[in-house]
């Protein structure tokens, strides 16, 4: 149980792997090696349903590892609910996706599983990390092969296709990576944590902020239209509730 994410995140690489040391010539045995590989990755993904507890903590299953502690980025995994539910479609998906290649893919037999392994452990990877330089490493890997397939097994306007994902996500990376450094430098110069550096997405989301307290059994609202305040219901006795200040509207 330590080590479940990761054994379901690098199965696919595994049969990768594997696929690597078969002759290209030898196409039943690639086949054959490539869909036995996606069956097990579904299989030993399933329980991942039964497993997640919806009433316990908000990340489960983790994974901590130091890797590149200069900077603060950890081999950091987990799942929470919407993770768990996407996992689950990945591998099932890739498994319906290679068994349905068995007879469509005739050419380069061999790259196409290869490609098609690595890109599954990609997708897998962006949704169990828990760190967002290992987020963004898992990101780039599931675009790679991503480009080589739409590249080569594409249809007649595959290079067009290619070009314009290329293009695409290539400005999405960029403006994404900044985002992260965005976040990863707000956090090392906050007060707070002056002198920390961490990519740890339970640290630098803004929704583990503390929430303010109120008295009387209320709950702080706050919302864009008005200002933050304590609400409570008109049952509550001795309720604090502060109404905001109104503009009086523009003549």
């Amino acid at each position: 149980m330590n080590y479940y994410l990761s054994i379901i995140l690098f199965t696919p690489l595994v049969g990768a792997l594997v696929l690597l040391l078969v002759n290209k010539q030898n196409e039943n045995a690639i086949r054959w090696i490539a869909n036995i590989t996606a069956f097990v990755g579904f299989v030993i993904s399933v329980p991942l349903w039964f497993w997640y507890n919806p009433q316990g903590p908000e990340f489960q299953f983790q994974e901590r590892l130091p890797w590149i502690p200069s900077i603060g980025a950890e081999y950091f995994i987990g799942i929470d609910g919407l993770s768990t539910l996407l996992i689950l479609l990945t591998t099932m998906m890739g498994f319906i996706a290679i068994l349905s290649s068995w007879n469509a893919i005739t050419e380069r037999v061999k790259e196409y599983y290869i490609f098609l392994l690595v890109l599954q452990t990609g997708m897998l990877g962006a949704f169990m990390a828990l760190d967002f330089m290992l987020f963004f490493l898992f990101w780039e890997v599931m675009l790679v092969p991503m480009y080589f397939l739409i590249g080569i097994w594409g249809s007649a306007n595959r290079l067009y296709s290619a070009i314009k994902f290329f293009l695409y996500t290539l400005v999405g990376s960029v403006i994404m990576l900044l985002g992260i450094l965005a976040l990863y430098f707000a956090y090392h110069n906050d007060p707070a944590n002056l002198g920390v550096y961490t990519f740890d997405i339970t640290q630098l989301s803004p929704l583990r902020a503390s929430p303010r307290t109120c008295s009387g059994g209320c709950s702080w609202r706050s919302s864009a239209a008005s200002r933050s305040r304590c609400r409570c219901s008109r049952s509550t006795p001795g309720c604090p509730t502060r109404t905001p200040t109104r503009r009086p509207p523009a003549r």
